[in-house]
């Protein structure tokens, strides 16, 4: 091909809409000397190039997205966003701009049309102009008699075929005579729930056969174009060949080119069938369809006077290109070749001229590609396969033309040149001449230039191709580094999966204590992660504790509050250890609701880790949009593997401040600043006044028991607590997890006085007794395990705890087989039925409470105190 330099003629400028002229949406169509211009706003110009000045500006209710011409019927049709589709009488506009200009009308809503002519009256829309209203509408053409529209449903696009008025008619469409749904499609949605406006919209060609008549009305800027026999029937079938039926290409948004035959699709409408078998996918682009059109590679014979296409071309937004195309194989048998390309992206618009040039406009300027085979700039003489065949590769030419949003191919231009009608960025109209005669005399220079020029843009190209590979060799690095990594959370998760029996490859192991911050007393609880295995704890792994608390009213079925810390562990080796500290309580109310279950699990993120590896971004291609993006991680992203759960409970939250242990001596929860002030103006040596003083001075504690079996305690403990009395060694088993273990172990105590976390007092007693009438075989040994407390609650809560350790041990216990001795069942009997008769007395005074007055229910609460007294103090022995 030859180098032919346009010659730019500026025409007019146009004011754009905010922010700026959105490409794909402005449009410009040419007849004659009139040209027809939307910027993508809410206007349509009409234009007189022979003048050089604006005739007509049309207001419309929503964003313009299309134009088609009928010029023989002087018919306008306009898709109007949200709207619809507007038909113009161009005979009748024509006249009622004469009519505003005689007049000297003047309309407040104006536009400044060509930059330095004087303002044109804009013409609001009738609404009673709108011939199909319908908010889905996103693109349509116009064939013959038909009207076909694309339309965006919920879930799919849906093509529907109108019937078109006949000259002098109401403009109106007729019936609908055909209707056939596409591919699904997911719609964008806005930010309150409302369609928003589509950045890519659908693209819609007719391609009609040679037999069939031109469709009327079209203009060489309209959407038709007309295929040779051999390319028509090799793309769409038999069935189109023999029935003379046009065929409506469609490109959508999502890469697909699918075809409709609009006569079969018009026979479906009397006779239903499968709806699948009217649409037939061509290609897959797998990027937005930009444009379709087609051109004529061949030359021409002499006695050939119709210039029928004999290529099919399509192109997507970043670049990709499909051209179709029919040829021989080596049988002699006529077949379509498909051949993808890739040139420079993104493509704002495109248009093929007469001959073999597809002109395409970039954000870096205009450019042409040359489809003959003839046009490749390393050996012109040398054909690659049989005659008729496409190029092998496209060399796409700079015209030195700046960024367009929209052009067409004027059907003005002189013998073998080309003429493109044209929209710039910035808004100005534009005629672009190019006329490859003018070079003829200087072919040989030209040919020298043109391959100095050619060998420039292979070097720039090998460089563009070796930024690419390092980019994609950086893409592959992510990958495997991920693959590595992924590699080695399976072996982590295998080991710890696989030993839920005995010790763990990696552990956390959770202990408490009691730490002096900030003027007041904290419950500290120390995470000690421990990997014993053989591999690393990299970037990607986090340890995750999750501190459960406990309701405040002891209510065991009401759900707590939770609060997850996520600590990174960040290369932790074979043999190391990371310790995570963390306050438990009290909290800024100065309570701390016991118990508190703290969870430890080791979490792996795939979405820091792996998901930059599986979504790499190519340099040379737009960002993916968010609608479009798939979807490749997991809901939770990552990987979360449980390694243990400790309950921090009472018996672990007390302090023994008599026995001298750190961190027992401090201020405890934080006061009252005017409880602290009323107690330093207290005259000295009276008693203080405060609610759990009276309650200490004036009522007594609150007391539970429990018995347990001397044998069973023996059993269980063994030979740790050998030398001490049994009393001593139960104390020790139930405060082995506090920190003042040690020190009540020093001691050999069978009882202590402790302090919960809110101050009060609570009383451990381990003393030795005696059950009868229970085995026939005589006395039973046993412990008798009080604690007692001025505060029910922490008196419930210390309880709680005892019992909690009591069952784990009796299970235990039972596991290994050992059996109770014989009992007295009658006995057994007698106690739960006197059980049961405080339970329901139990009910009957709480319902008495409910109904009776002040004064009566003084004497039912202190029953009710009582029979709860006796409740916690049952004459079952725990076996």
């Amino acid at each position: 091909m030859s180098d032919p330099r346009p010659r730019v003629e500026y025409l007019a400028g146009f004011c754009c809409p905010l922010g700026g002229v959105a490409a794909g949406k402005p449009r410009v169509l040419c007849h004659g000397a009139e040209i027809f211009l939307s910027t993508g706003g809410e206007m349509v110009y009409v234009y007189d190039r022979e003048g050089r000045l604006l005739i007509a500006v049309y207001k419309f209710p929503g964003q313009v997205w299309h134009l088609e011409l009928l010029a023989l019927r002087k018919v306008l049709y306009v898709l109007c966003a949200r709207s619809g589709i507007y038909c113009l009488s161009l005979d009748q506009t024509t006249r009622s701009v004469s009519r505003d200009e005689e007049d000297g009308g003047d309309d407040q809503d104006r536009e400044d049309g060509q930059v330095g002519e004087p303002p044109v009256p804009v013409i609001p829309v009738d609404p009673d102009s709108c011939v199909l209203p319908d908010a889905s509408l996103h693109a349509f053409t116009v064939l013959d008699d038909t009207l076909v529209t694309l339309a965006l449903g919920p879930t799919q696009w849906k093509m529907q075929l109108f019937e078109r008025p006949s000259p002098g008619e109401d403009p109106r469409p007729g019936g609908q005579i055909g209707e056939v749904e596409l591919s699904t499609c997911t719609p964008p949605v806005g930010s309150q729930g409302e369609s928003a406006a589509p950045r890519f919209l659908p693209v819609l060609c007719c391609a009609s056969p040679p037999g069939s008549r031109t469709p009327l009305g079209h203009s060489r800027s309209s959407e038709g174009v007309m295929l040779e026999g051999a390319l028509f029937g090799l793309l769409f079938g038999a069935d189109a060949a023999l029935l003379e039926s046009p065929v409506v290409l469609c490109g959508l948004p999502d890469g697909q080119l699918c075809c409709v035959i609009i006569k079969t699709l018009v026979t479906s409408m009397s006779a239903p069938g499968d709806p699948k078998a009217l649409v037939k996918i061509l290609h897959h682009l797998e990027e937005p369809v930009v444009f379709i059109g087609a051109l004529r590679t061949e030359p021409l014979a002499e006695d050939m006077e119709d210039v029928h296409c004999d290529c099919l071309v399509a192109l997507g937004h970043h670049g990709r290109t499909l051209a179709i195309k029919a040829s021989w194989d080596e049988a002699g048998h006529l077949v379509p070749e498909l051949r993808e390309y890739s040139i420079p992206g993104p493509v704002l618009c495109a248009a093929c001229d007469r001959s073999s040039h597809v002109y395409h406009s970039t954000s870096a300027g205009l450019r042409v590609v040359d489809l003959a085979q003839e046009g490749s700039p390393l050996d012109p003489t040398e054909r690659d396969g049989a005659p008729g065949s496409l190029p092998p590769l496209l060399y796409p030419d700079n015209l030195g033309v700046g960024s367009l949003v929209t052009l067409c191919v004027s059907s003005s231009a002189p013998e073998g040149g080309a003429e493109l009608l044209a929209l710039s960025a910035k808004g100005r109209l534009m005629i672009c001449h190019l006329d490859p005669h003018n070079e003829a005399p200087q072919s040989s220079r030209v040919t020298s230039a043109k391959a100095g020029k050619k060998i420039k843009q292979l070097l720039s190209g090998i460089g563009t191709v070796s930024e690419r590979v390092s980019s994609l060799k950086k893409a592959v690095d992510q990958r495997d580094k991920a693959l590595t990594c992924l590699n080695e959370v399976m072996n982590v998760s295998c080991a710890l999966l696989s030993s839920r029996e005995g010790p763990r490859p990696i552990s956390c192991t959770i202990s408490t204590t009691w730490s002096h911050l900030q003027l007041q007393d904290v419950l500290v609880a120390t995470c000690l992660l421990e990997n014993s295995s053989g591999f690393s704890l990299d970037r990607g792994w986090a340890l995750c504790i999750q501190v459960l608390r406990s309701s405040r009213a002891l209510d065991l079925d009401s759900a707590g509050s939770a609060v997850t810390y996520t600590i990174p562990v960040d290369q932790l080796g074979p043999g190391g250890q990371r310790e995570v500290t963390l306050p438990l309580g009290p909290g800024e109310d100065g309570a701390l609701d016991l118990p508190v279950t703290v969870s430890c699990a080791l979490f792996y993120s795939l979405r820091e880790v792996v998901g930059r590896a599986l979504t790499p971004q190519d340099p040379f291609k737009d960002p993916p949009s968010a609608e479009c993006t798939p979807i490749v991680l997991p809901e939770q992203d990552g990987v979360c593997l449980p390694l243990s759960e400790h309950t921090v409970d009472m018996l672990q939250g007390l302090r023994f401040p008599s026995l001298g242990v750190p961190h027992t001596q401090a201020l405890g929860p934080a006061r009252d600043p005017i409880h602290t002030f009323l107690g330093t103006c207290r005259v000295p040596g009276s008693q203080p006044a405060g609610p759990e003083s009276l309650r200490a001075k004036y009522l007594p504690p609150s007391v539970a028991t429990i018995k347990v079996s001397a044998e069973l305690l023996r059993a269980a403990l063994g030979d740790s607590h050998a030398g001490v009395s049994l009393g001593c060694a139960t104390l020790q088993w139930l405060l082995a997890e506090n920190a003042a273990a040690d020190i009540i172990k020093a001691q050999a105590l069978s009882s202590v006085q402790g302090v919960a976390p809110d101050g009060t007092d609570v009383h451990l007693i381990i003393r030795e007794a005696t059950v009868t009438d229970l085995c026939p075989a005589g006395p039973i040994q046993a412990m008798e395990i009080q604690v007692e407390s001025s505060s029910l609650a922490n008196m419930c809560r210390a309880h709680h705890a005892i019992v909690g350790r009591l069952q784990r041990l009796v299970v235990e216990q039972a596991a290994r087989g050992s059996s109770p001795p014989d009992l007295r069942l009658q006995y057994l009997h007698q106690m739960q039925a006197n059980h049961e008769t405080l339970l329901r007395e139990v009910q009957t005074l709480r319902d008495r409470l409910c109904t009776e007055d002040e004064a009566s229910s003084c004497a039912t609460a202190q029953r009710l105190l009582q029979v709860y007294r006796r409740l916690r103090s049952p004459s079952l022995l725990l076996l």
